[in-house]
């Protein structure tokens, strides 16, 4: 070897050994924090007069010790619905994947021949999803277990949670609405009926189907069929509540346009109580059953019989469309259920929250800021910083239960809320991502894959006048696209 090979041999290695040194300097060093929105997104904002204050945006890499984007990150802000992302994580995280709600049904009195000389009581454990194929399970088990004829009354036990009075219409003006639905122990499908409008051209009528099926709810069928196109859908349709006591009192008129086919409307008509006890009676009278006396709410006494108990979906089951469709009620189930659970029944709002906050701080998850209200979002009160909201998702990154929890938010242009969007663009399929909009409110939080294989935690909260319209949305996009190409 030559005198000049020996000296470029050397120089190599010491650039190697530099190379490897610096490379160790850097080992897990995180990208460096942007200091302000980017371009396109200030560009949006400033086109419009939207003061980049009212935006609050925080980005970082799940393998990261610190953030590629905060700004306005420790802005208190309203998230709407994204804090949908709290409650259920808490509830995965406190309750375990695997928990389940009872719904029991108990008798008193003496059962001889398939008649009970006595009273049923149907006590609600705060199932989210009691939905109507499930109450006629229940049913269908109760009847196999030789009840046919009940003497006495149907006695709803609706105590596991104590709910303080509301008033459906105060949040928006819309008390008929699914979303504005209160919790309750026992409460059946959503506290909703599914009105069925299917046109019979031969009778020359529209018959009105209500589901599930009720023998307490009233229906005035106003409705005119009419040979005329469908155009324009069903703009004549028109509901009037006439009642919603024992059962509601709803009237249906209009034209109705024979080639619109089978068509359906989903409303809060009636409350809790009789609700059940309706599709109780009709259900119960189709599965060749009898009931005599009446319903009232009472609790279970001790020396009631259990008869047959049916288990909920398990929790990790029922957070994916309580997220993926934003289901309020449901939510504000979880949360009641956590009071119940954490801190001894009734669950309460009050003591739902005092869970949620005992184990952040068991989780050393410091979010003073927080106003959890009902759990829901469904409020002009709840209040999250973007910070806190990315910490939490970090933290559900390293949960044993980071599989369960993905998997229950909306997947980009595949499913849930995000069904419709995304779906042109390399973002479809890249995004886990719970939305939330309220007036003058467009949050966003979740997961996002970028081009190059690196997985994002990326929370937007954005208060601002008339925000909750398009135009919030296009500032998403431009946020979302530009961390995609990161």
């Amino acid at each position: 070897m030559t005198r000049l090979q020996a000296a470029l041999l050397g120089l190599t290695g010491i650039a190697l050994l530099a190379g490897s040194a610096l490379a160790l300097a850097h080992e897990g060093e995180s990208e460096p924090e942007s200091r302000g929105l980017p371009p396109a997104v200030q560009s949006l904002l400033h086109k419009q007069k939207v003061p980049e204050s009212s935006l609050a945006v925080f980005a970082q890499e799940v393998t990261s010790d610190r953030p590629l984007l905060a700004t306005g990150a420790d802005a208190p802000m309203n998230p709407a619905s994204v804090i949908k992302l709290l409650t259920t994580y808490v509830a995965l995280e406190a309750l375990g994947p695997a928990y389940t709600w009872k719904t029991s049904v108990y008798t008193t009195g003496n059962l001889r021949a398939g008649r009970l000389e006595g009273d049923l009581y149907l006590k609600g454990g705060g199932d989210p999803f009691l939905v109507t194929e499930r109450f006629w399970k229940l049913l269908l088990r109760l009847r196999n277990a030789g009840v046919r004829d009940i003497a006495g009354d149907l006695v709803i036990d609706n105590g596991w949670f104590e709910i303080e009075p509301e008033d459906p219409g105060e949040f928006d003006g819309r008390p008929y609405r699914a979303y504005n639905v209160a919790p309750d122990a026992l409460l059946l499908n959503f506290g909703v009926t599914r009105f069925w409008f299917v046109p019979d051209p031969e009778a020359g009528e529209v018959r009105i189907v209500p589901e599930p099926p009720s023998t307490t709810l009233k229906i005035e069928n106003l409705m005119s069929l009419t040979s005329s196109g469908c155009v324009g859908g069903l703009k004549h349709l028109n509901m009037r509540v006439m009642s919603r006591e024992d059962g509601g009192t709803v009237r249906f008129s209009g034209a109705y346009p024979a080639k619109c086919g089978r068509y359906s409307i989903s409303r809060a008509i009636a409350t809790p109580v009789p609700f059940a006890f309706g599709a109780f009676q009709a259900m119960w009278r189709d599965l060749g059953g009898t009931i005599e006396g009446g319903v009232r709410v009472a609790d279970t006494p001790p020396e009631a019989e259990l008869i047959y108990s049916l288990d909920s979906l398990t929790l990790a089951e029922l957070i994916r469309p309580t997220n993926k469709f934003s289901n309020n009620v449901m939510s504000r189930q979880l949360l009641l259920t956590l009071g119940a659970e954490r801190k001894g029944p009734p669950g309460t709002v009050e003591k739902g929250r005092a869970a949620v906050e005992e184990w952040l701080r068991r989780a050393r998850l410091e979010f003073p800021e927080l106003i959890l209200d009902n759990g829901a979002g469904l409020s002009r009160e709840t209040r999250v910083t973007a910070r806190s909201l990315g910490e939490l998702l970090l933290h559900a990154y390293r949960s044993p239960y980071m599989s369960e929890f993905i998997a229950s938010l909306p997947l980009s242009a595949i499913d849930g809320t995000l069904k419709r969007r995304f779906h042109r663009g390399p973002l479809a399929r890249q995004l886990h991502l719970k939305t939330g909009t309220l007036d003058n409110v467009r949050a966003m939080g979740g997961y996002l894959r970028t081009r190059s294989g690196r997985t994002f935690v990326v929370v937007s909260l954005h208060n601002y006048r008339g925000i909750h319209h398009g135009f919030g949305t296009y500032i998403q996009d431009e946020l979302l696209r530009w961390l995609y190409e990161r």
